[in-house]
């Protein structure tokens, strides 16, 4: 079940909700009463490890990432100091 996120308009509370997607979403503060409003928050969702990148999908057969070479600069390398591919 998803955990929506609410902000009170009164007091200001914010706080999450664990609804079904069918349910409707609240219109009232829990603590005072007042409207609330459904906000967007950040995802939870983090790849962390090596899992599904080192299990393959990195392009390279040791799943230490792609070893191609790096990209031609486009203003020939003279006006990007920083640019991996002026160096």
């Amino acid at each position: 079940m998803p955990v929506y996120e609410y902000e009170c308009s009164g007091c200001k509370k914010v706080f999450e909700v664990q609804q079904k997607i069918s349910e409707a979403p609240l219109e009232n503060c829990p603590e005072c009463g007042d409207a609330v409003k459904k906000i967007v928050s950040m995802s939870s969702f983090q790849l962390k490890g090596g899992g599904w990148y080192s299990d393959g999908y990195s392009g390279s057969s040791n799943g230490k990432g792609s070893s191609s070479p790096a990209p031609a600069c486009p203003a020939g390398g003279s006006a990007c100091k920083g640019c991996a591919a002026a160096s």
